[in-house]
């Protein structure tokens, strides 16, 4: 994604929107291994939590968080934890190190939550509250779930076993109108049974392959249907359960869910976590590594109002993330990152999709794969999309105007626009997406994903968005160079989009730049750090809660740094080096110490003192 600069507070609901960050904290403490009991020892972890000892146990910013004045009340006895509540900019802290005995089966968080808020908005999440464990963000609640009285949340945090973890709670507020997170009676309770064992690097499920039919309204703007995903387990260590991500439930509520999943087959469906975007679905029986299952489930889809990358600007739909898709097990455990609307949060395996979409026929459904239309019943049509190897799927709906062409090496292209968008404006953004995929595929390895569809909307936000073989974007040959840039970056070579957001942004930005001929020359000595805490390296925790650095640092002093390392290497050897990094990532994960390490095997330079220099951390 090519974000806009952010407008003031007060304009669109859409644009504040934009502005709203989960605020986790900026450098969470790593899990480190705990001594680990041959059998589990029942036990609660959690000290104080219920703020009667004066708090201690707690790390609090500001030491006030913890308190019993007057303005809120406890949910058992006199004390709690109070952040946020004062109507201006501020962020608000709570911490404790926990160890969660090995050998324990069940270990469940729970705590009560208060939410008060004088915001009026019934759209907007301007304050918000994040609760994280080690490396796994738990949830988030806004000033949209407000409440009369507490509500007790609980977390399955059993993968946890063994271990020595941070809990933390973040609330950020913005500069008015204030939202008052009470926190009292935290608890992890842990149980007998045996701990999951350990997490090994494999990332699974893997080889997914997705086959959805779905069925749309008069409008675009409702589907309703069934998928089915079917994966391996790649991994030594046994499959209990996988989580589907249901992304676009971020813009909605809990209440009003714009993703509603129901009649699960193939496993049993539990609660939702981090504010609905996640589902988890126990199996019914452990997947050894190599086995294979099949999940089913009816799937309904609501497309809010707003050109958003899922939303419908009138009578215009564009439907990103919509899907569930499964999400990553690593060496990391579960990746259930909250939902980012600052950059991206997208983190998931290549797969294969099927998607059908029967639709009136005055709608155009471009979409990721490669697209077939025959005729449907009662004035409809049936689109049918097959894409092999992409992370995500995503589609359009609308009376656009389409203009096609193909690119001197045979890549065919398509333009969608909506209304008001010239035919010239469209024409030229034909002729930069044609000249961009050959010229990005000249430098990093042929595109394969058939057709590229571009879809067009000034009135989109946040500038444009990438998705594999389809694009939302602005008339701006620069920003549509940029996303189809991350076919390559993102899309064919992966990565975590949310710990690791520069292994696309900067790439493809710097792909951008190489597209259009610009060198980057004396790029770098604009660069001006922020703080001492501020790297390209940082993930989207420590950007969502410094927005209006994350664009500074992560596209330019990130593309900047990788013109640097040209001049290193040189030319000639900079080129090979990407060229040969894509073909060895192809559909595969890229992390930043693997680029550190194919970069210093290009080189005799030693590189240290280039990634200290240029806050390449990993």
């Amino acid at each position: 994604m090519r974000p806009t600069p952010h407008k003031a507070a007060g304009t669109a609901a859409l644009t504040a929107a934009a502005l709203a960050a989960f605020c986790l904290p900026a450098v969470p403490a790593a899990a480190r291994p705990a001594a680990a009991p041959a059998d589990c020892t029942a036990a609660q972890v959690v000290t104080d939590g219920g703020f009667e000892n004066g708090g201690s146990a707690w790390t609090a910013s500001p030491s006030t968080v913890i308190t019993s004045r007057t303005g809120q009340t406890a949910h058992g006895g006199s004390g709690y934890a109070w952040l946020d509540g004062t109507g201006r900019t501020r962020t608000d802290s709570l911490a404790q190190s926990v160890t969660i005995p090995g050998g324990c089966g069940t270990a469940t968080l729970s705590f009560w939550l208060h939410i008060d808020t004088a915001e009026t908005t019934s759209a907007t999440a301007y304050d918000k509250l994040t609760a994280k464990i080690g490396g796994t963000t738990l949830g988030s609640w806004s000033n949209l779930d407000k409440n009369t009285g507490y509500v007790r949340k609980s977390f399955d945090v059993s993968s946890f076993a063994g271990q020595t973890v941070d809990l933390s709670f973040t609330g950020t507020e913005d500069s008015s109108l204030q939202t008052s997170f009470v926190l009292d009676d935290i608890a992890l309770d842990t149980s007998g049974g045996t701990a999951p064992p350990a997490t090994d690097p494999t990332r699974t499920p893997a080889a997914p392959s997705y086959t959805v039919n779905l069925s749309s309204d008069t409008s675009g703007t409702a589907w309703t249907g069934h998928e089915s995903a079917t994966f391996t387990n790649a991994s030594a260590t046994a499959l209990n359960e996988v989580y589907l991500r249901l992304w676009d439930n971020y813009h909605g509520t809990c209440d009003a869910m714009p993703i509603k999943v129901t009649n699960v087959t193939g496993g049993t469906a539990g609660d939702l976590s981090v504010a609905c975007t996640a589902l988890k679905i126990t199996l019914p029986a452990p997947l050894a590594q190599g086995q294979s299952a099949t999940i089913g489930l009816d799937l309904g889809i609501t497309v809010p109002s707003g050109a958003d990358r899922f939303g419908h600007d009138g009578a215009y739909s564009f439907i990103g993330n919509a899907l569930p898709v499964l999400a990553v097990r690593d060496a990391a455990g579960w990746h259930l990152d909250p939902y980012t609307d600052n950059g991206e949060s997208f983190y998931s395996l290549a797969a294969d999709f099927k998607v059908t979409l029967d639709h009136p026929s005055g709608l155009l459904v471009p979409a990721t794969g490669t697209s077939t239309d025959t005729p449907g019943t009662g004035g409809r049509t049936v689109t049918t999309a097959t894409a092999s190897r992409v992370r995500d799927f995503a589609w359009a709906a609308g009376p656009f105007t389409k203009i096609s062409g193909t690119s001197p090496s045979g890549v065919a292209v398509n333009v969608y626009s909506v209304s008001g968008i010239s035919s010239t404006s469209a024409r030229s953004m034909l002729g930069t997406a044609e000249s961009a995929v050959d010229a990005h595929a000249a430098r990093f390895g042929a595109y394969p994903y058939g057709e590229l569809d571009a879809v067009l909307d000034n009135n989109y936000w946040f500038g444009g968005m990438e998705y594999p073989g389809f694009v939302l974007d602005l008339v701006s040959s620069t920003a549509l160079t940029h996303e189809i840039g991350h076919q390559w970056w993102y899309g064919i070579v992966g990565d975590d989009e949310y710990n690791s957001p520069w292994l696309d942004e900067s790439f493809a930005d710097y792909a951008t730049d190489l597209a259009q001929g610009i060198t980057g020359t004396n790029c770098w000595n604009s660069v001006s750090w922020a703080s001492s805490t501020e790297k390209i390296t940082n993930s989207m925790a420590y950007w969502d809660a410094h927005s209006s650095r994350y664009s500074t640092v992560v596209y330019g002093y990130g593309k900047c740094a990788l013109h640097d390392l040209r001049r290193v290497l040189g030319d000639t050897a900079m080129a090979k080096l990407l060229k040969d990094y894509a073909t060895a990532h192809w559909y595969g994960v890229s992390t930043t110490a693997d680029f550190k390490a194919a970069a210093q095997a290009a080189t005799s330079t030693d590189l240290t003192s280039f990634w200290t220099q240029h806050r390449i951390d990993g």
